[in-house]
């Protein structure tokens, strides 16, 4: 397996970019011989010698490599990150988190393991991570991330799963990641003091610091987040912090059929799992999922499809009702719940694939874009109609 320059030798495909074209991959996909070589360590002395390996299908996502793989242990699925993104300790705690889903009989796919109960395998700059494949359609999989549900029954269904996910995730004791790149957590939305926390979250981060230079972020976040942040705190502060899926849309679910009635059959990619809270994860899935985003810079206007927001929360709350102070803080933390997410994926496009075009596109159409929809006609439409359907 050749390793140059941070990337793994291979021809680049097409992969989902950051608007609706397909762009080149900044991470070569996996080939035959590199998963051969990763299954072969995985295995150890059980490896077989001449054992088939064939890849079937390459991820279309662009901030990973993976694909789908057929070996004597059936199929698999490979995923290569750079340790820029994640570290091998974080991947061992998003494996015992799906351990501990899987325990409380939660459909999250076998992570497998290896020689010395090992699940992490590293290649220079890059860890691999090896799942057994996922029961059920993968329906949105070649659909861009964030894309909203295509049938209401979809969005119900997700509602319900991810109410059945926060009730597995409760007994997972292992406090929250620290932020970094390409991370979700709550550490400015749960600050006493917002501004200082983001302050403090720039200076420990460099790389991301560098990255803002030719950004006013504190006028930017005062402006734009700091009178909704001010809110956040004090009622998150009133519940309980637990785990979290953290980046909760359709084409992390696979489906039971390719009906648009179907149901959710497993959940994929704990890649941004994190100790939160159930609502502020809840938040995540409705603002990932029932706006289109991708129409933003297109049309200047979106709107909200407000049928999608009542099936979630309609299956969210028939298996989890929402107390009415879950409900008064979600409705604080929807509109800058996207905050810290942002602001790791800046981090990621200037320090690990040196993309300005895309750090622009995640500064100024992700962590102000989002925000500012939340203040125009039609993200107030969407606010008055959640205040509505509660009584709030």
């Amino acid at each position: 397996m050749s390793v140059s320059r941070g990337r793994v030798a291979g021809v680049a495909p097409l992969v989902h970019g950051m608007e609706r074209d397909l762009v080149e991959a900044d991470w070569p996909v996996l080939t035959e011989d590199e998963v051969r070589s990763v299954l072969s360590r995985s295995e150890g002395s059980r490896r077989r010698d001449g054992d088939e390996v064939r890849i079937t299908w390459s991820s279309p996502r662009p901030m990973s490599a993976a694909a789908l793989v057929s070996c004597s242990r059936g199929e698999l699925f490979v995923k290569r990150h750079h340790r820029k993104v994640r570290e091998p300790a974080r991947l061992r705690l998003e494996h015992a988190f799906a351990q501990h889903l899987r325990d409380q009989g939660e459909p999250v796919a076998r992570v497998l393991v290896g020689a010395g109960g090992e699940t992490v395998w590293q290649e220079g700059d890059f860890v691999y991570e090896i799942h057994e494949k996922a029961h059920g359609v993968d329906l949105y999989r070649d659909t861009p991330s964030w894309h909203p549900f295509v049938s209401r029954d979809h969005a119900r269904a997700a509602g319900r799963a991810l109410a059945h996910f926060h009730q597995a995730a409760r007994g997972f004791t292992a406090s929250a990641t620290a932020p970094g790149v390409l991370t979700n957590s709550m550490v400015v939305l749960g600050a006493d003091d917002p501004p200082r926390a983001l302050r403090h979250l720039i200076d420990s981060r460099p790389a991301l610091a560098r990255a803002l230079t030719s950004r006013d972020l504190g006028s930017d976040f005062a402006r734009d987040f700091e009178s909704g942040v001010g809110s956040v705190a004090p009622l998150l502060g009133r519940l309980e912090s637990q785990w979290g899926h953290g980046d909760w849309h359709p084409s992390n679910l696979t489906w039971t059929s390719e009906a648009a009635s179907a149901d959710v059959a497993s959940v994929l990619d704990l890649g941004l799992a994190n100790r939160t809270t159930t609502v502020h994860d809840l938040a995540i899935a409705l603002e990932r999922s029932v706006v289109d985003w991708l129409d933003l810079a297109l049309t200047g206007e979106i709107r909200a499809d407000l049928p999608a927001v009542d099936s979630l929360l309609d299956g969210y709350e028939s298996v989890r009702e929402l107390t009415v102070t879950e409900r008064v803080a979600f409705l604080a933390v929807l509109p800058v719940v996207h905050l810290e997410f942002a602001l790791s994926e800046v981090e990621y496009f200037a320090d690990v694939v040196h993309s300005e075009a895309n750090l622009h596109l995640a500064y100024d159409g992700y962590l102000l874009g989002h925000a500012r929809w939340f203040h125009s006609i039609r993200g107030v439409e969407l606010m008055r109609h959640l205040q509505r359907r509660w009584s709030l």
